[in-house]
């Protein structure tokens, strides 16, 4: 359900330390069965299971079931929500449980996710959320042709709520974009 982003480098720069590290910021990336995706900035290093909760707690209902790997921030998360929570253990190549549980779809969205990035070259983590946000638009009107999805696009910039106020504006209060979303 998370994948990583690393922090500020120079171009073709390797990373200084290998996996999950500080140096890099989690993302958490949930899809249910209906295509719905969430995709948002955690924190930085292994996510937290207050970052899950706060990332997603709130769209996930106290009925739905929670499938991930075998990572311990979920199991931590999916108690303190009282959820059902299923885990899909990969490290024994085992791909599906009980005929029905996977990851596979998050995974591949994942890697879709990273191939989409790459093209930036790098995004400042401070616009982070607003490509994930960019992404998840895009994943939810692909198959829509392109003249429709321009169509959407505008509409869909129209109906969001925008919180920014003059009197914020004029005292130099900075609102992160995700907020507005």
């Amino acid at each position: 359900m998370d994948f990583t982003a690393t922090l500020s480098k120079k171009r073709e720069e390797k990373d200084e330390k290998r996996g999950i590290s500080n140096q890099k910021i989690a993302v958490v990336v949930a899809q249910d069965r209906n295509n719905n995706i969430i995709a948002r900035m955690a924190g930085r290093g292994r996510v937290k299971a207050e970052e899950i909760d706060g990332v997603i707690g709130d769209y996930i209902a106290h009925s739905s079931l929670l499938c991930t790997d075998t990572a311990t921030n979920y199991k931590k998360f999916a108690a303190a929500k009282n959820l059902k929570h299923e885990t899909v253990n990969l490290n024994q190549n085992q791909r599906v449980k009980k005929g029905i549980f996977h990851i596979q779809h998050v995974n591949n969205l994942h890697r879709r996710l990273k191939g989409w990035m790459e093209r930036f070259q790098g995004v400042g983590t401070y616009y982070l959320d607003s490509y994930l946000y960019w992404y998840r638009w895009l994943e939810l009107h692909k198959n829509l042709a392109f003249e429709n999805r321009v169509e959407q696009m505008l509409i869909s910039t129209c109906q969001k709520s925008n919180y920014f106020t003059i009197e914020a504006i004029r005292k130099g209060k900075e609102h992160h974009l995700s907020d507005a979303f």
